[in-house]
């Protein structure tokens, strides 16, 4: 089938590889003429240097997936629109807020245009690994994608069927799921963010206590400021944390492509001295807290896991300046400072 790609940057490039190498065919647009020229190089895909032009390229019913950052993706949705005719499908398959899309879905609806929501996940592995989809909106619109999605999900072989019983397969096995109305894809990908940030924070913790385990060896400064490390003798594991790793990946109960890519990174940079560990945050974990306060739900995890981001950063450098203020003021306690 054909369909057209807007924005050709890592993901958007790979969705277009992807599909293209199993037989459909793409239109491609970007701001960047530049990257509409290499994709065009690279896949054969039809070159459009104008959202005229890339609606023209198209065929009835038209598809556009739009693969922006959510700050743009409301907008680059309309500017589409203005080129599309009723029947035709815009694919927001970014990380945009969900209310958005049930927002937007209304607007379209108005004109006659399908709007669909995709959660999309697999990052730059995406293109041989296939990608991971979460889908919200109308089910006549999801009918007409299946043969894309089919192609671009990773597929049943990918992981042995959790139930091996011969059935039919059941939703989600193809490695995309249609998870309800407007919204509900976004949705679904929102909390999804959401698991991987309390993930990444515990997998970080943990082989941040790994690496002090030698603590015991060190000297310590002894004064009123400084917590005296009770039995020292404990605390003498001068531990490999890249090897840790390594023996996570195999046949641990935490074992997982977060342990894989961990290892790597690892491998390659023992130290991390590539980093300085200031940690971003896309929305996503922001709104999957919001929306658990909304609903009632406990999200501990998740929550800490977004203030832990908020602190790399160095958000909290004025709270703890008045924290510091504070011991000084009621304690005489002085600040002591870090050590070079």
């Amino acid at each position: 089938m054909k369909f057209g790609m807007i924005g050709l940057g890592r993901m958007g490039s790979g969705l277009v590889q992807r599909a293209m190498r199993d037989g459909h065919d793409a239109v491609g647009y970007d701001i960047s003429r530049d990257a509409v020229d290499a994709l065009a190089e690279l896949t054969g895909a039809t070159p459009a240097y104008d959202l005229a032009e890339f609606a023209a390229a198209l065929e009835t019913p038209r598809i556009a997936w739009v693969m922006v950052p959510a700050a743009f993706a409301g907008q680059t949705v309309d500017a589409v629109a203005e080129h599309f005719e009723p029947g035709d499908i815009i694919i927001d398959g970014g990380n945009s807020m969900w209310q958005d899309d049930v927002d937007k879905a209304e607007e379209l609806a108005e004109k006659g245009i399908h709007f669909v929501d995709i959660g999309t996940s697999g990052g730059v592995y995406g293109l041989e690994r296939g990608f991971s989809l979460m889908i919200g909106g109308p089910a006549e619109a999801v009918e007409v994608l299946e043969p894309l999605l089919d192609t671009l999900a990773p597929g049943v072989d990918v992981a042995p069927r959790t139930l091996d019983d011969g059935g039919p397969l059941r939703p989600g096995e193809k490695g995309w799921l249609h998870c309800g109305p407007n919204g509900a894809g976004h949705f679904v990908k929102m909390v999804h963010n959401g698991i991987e940030y309390g993930m990444m924070a515990a997998m970080a913790e943990g082989l941040g206590i790994l690496e002090a385990a030698d603590a015991g060896t060190e000297e310590r400064v002894k004064d009123a400021e400084t917590t005296p490390l009770r039995d020292p003798k404990y605390y003498r594991y001068n531990i490999d944390t890249t090897a840790v790793t390594e023996v996570w990946r195999r046949g641990s109960v935490i074992s997982s492509w977060l342990v894989d890519l961990t290892a790597h990174a690892l491998a390659v940079d023992p130290n991390l001295d590539e980093f300085e560990g200031r940690v971003s945050d896309s929305g996503e974990g922001r709104w999957t807290v919001q929306a658990a306060v909304e609903l009632g739900v406990p999200a501990a995890t998740i929550t800490s896991s977004l203030f832990d981001r908020f602190s790399s950063r160095g958000n909290d450098d004025f709270t703890n300046k008045v924290v510091s203020a504070m011991r000084k003021e009621f304690g005489g306690h002085h600040e002591k400072k870090a050590e070079s």
